[in-house]
């Protein structure tokens, strides 16, 4: 299961982000997933709480935004969802296109920092 090394990966990145903002703790990352960027969230999710184990996003919740993988037509101006490579199709004039516009984002967005305690 690769998503634990990108899971890892992501507490790493969020950590030296947070700690470079000043930050101690984060209670949230959140990262963009293309749908074919080779990476299934529901893993990364349960990698994500096993990578977050003592460390700085102790407590941190993954936020996973899905990004559906659209491909742009040239010859008709169209960009369309599509499925899997190495050619997608357009609907409008039924050629291929190999110009991808999205869909292969693995990358972090947000990282938000825990909120300090007020002293008792």
């Amino acid at each position: 299961m690769h998503e634990l090394s990108i899971a890892t990966a992501i507490v790493e990145q969020a950590d030296d982000i947070a700690r470079a903002d000043g930050a101690d703790a984060v209670s949230a990352v959140t990262v963009r997933v293309g749908e074919l960027a080779g990476v299934v969230p529901d893993a990364l999710s349960f990698a994500f709480e096993v990578a977050r184990d003592g460390t700085a996003l102790a407590s941190a919740r993954l936020v996973i935004e899905q990004v559906t993988a659209r491909a742009y037509c040239d010859p008709c101006a169209e960009e369309f969802p599509v499925g899997m490579p190495p050619f997608f199709w357009c609907p409008r004039c039924d050629r291929p296109s190999q110009e991808l516009r999205s869909g292969r984002e693995l990358q972090i967005t947000a990282v938000e920092p825990a909120q300090a305690r007020p002293p008792h």
